[in-house]
């Protein structure tokens, strides 16, 4: 997609729109520079100029998202949509089509890959920072349960055993899920030991006392 058009018409803001509707885009998310004024021409003898406008996309957290991952998609040889949605500083994309396990991974490890990476596109040389959440086939959702399913199972084990429960190793964010769901359990408390990647969630019993 070109980021950058050249508008015509009789006006300005004419030029402005011929521009706009090449880029596919609203007045918001562009910049503009008139390169030449609309003119009637010296006493109409040499006709009539029309108004000139650049048009350029401006470097938008969205779009930088699109364009990093229609290069890294394209590579891969995946067709799917992208749908983004930036509110509030946090920008959502999700991925829709076919086989899109392949972009999942291994409990999610390509996701949150191909997460980090656009983070660190967008925010690069840019004073405020956007989180990204990246999804596809509703799976961030889906591990989440599975994770506060396993949380309050081996809370149970705890309990019913009467020893820590040391659960497997899991990334900041899956860790961070399973403290959440226990952290107001009456008879364990978690945190985190180990060093990454290899830091894991652990289980124990509250003090009787």
């Amino acid at each position: 997609m070109n980021k950058t058009v050249t508008g015509t018409g009789k006006t300005v803001e004419d030029a402005i729109n011929h521009g706009l509707q090449q880029l596919g885009v609203t007045k918001e998310q562009v910049e503009t520079k008139v390169l030449q004024v609309p003119d009637s021409g010296l006493m109409k003898l040499f006709g009539k100029k029309e108004a000139i406008v650049e048009v350029a996309l401006i470097n938008n957290p969205e779009q930088r998202a699109l364009d990093f991952l229609n290069d890294v998609l394209n590579a891969m040889k995946i067709h799917c949509k992208i749908h983004t949605r930036l509110e509030d500083k946090v920008l959502f994309i999700d991925l829709e089509g076919n086989d899109m396990g392949v972009l999942i991974g291994r409990r999610g490890q390509t996701l949150d890959s191909l997460q980090y990476l656009v983070s660190l596109v967008i925010n690069r040389q840019h004073e405020e920072y956007v989180r990204v959440i990246l999804d596809t086939e509703n799976y961030r959702a889906k591990r989440e349960k599975t994770l506060e399913d396993l949380g309050e199972k081996m809370a149970n084990k705890a309990v019913y055993y009467h020893k820590k429960m040391l659960l497997e190793p899991m990334n900041p964010s899956e860790r961070r899920v399973i403290h959440a769901k226990l952290q107001n359990h009456d008879k364990v408390f978690t945190f985190s030991e180990g060093e990454e990647p290899y830091r894991r969630v652990v289980i124990q019993l509250k003090d009787k006392n």
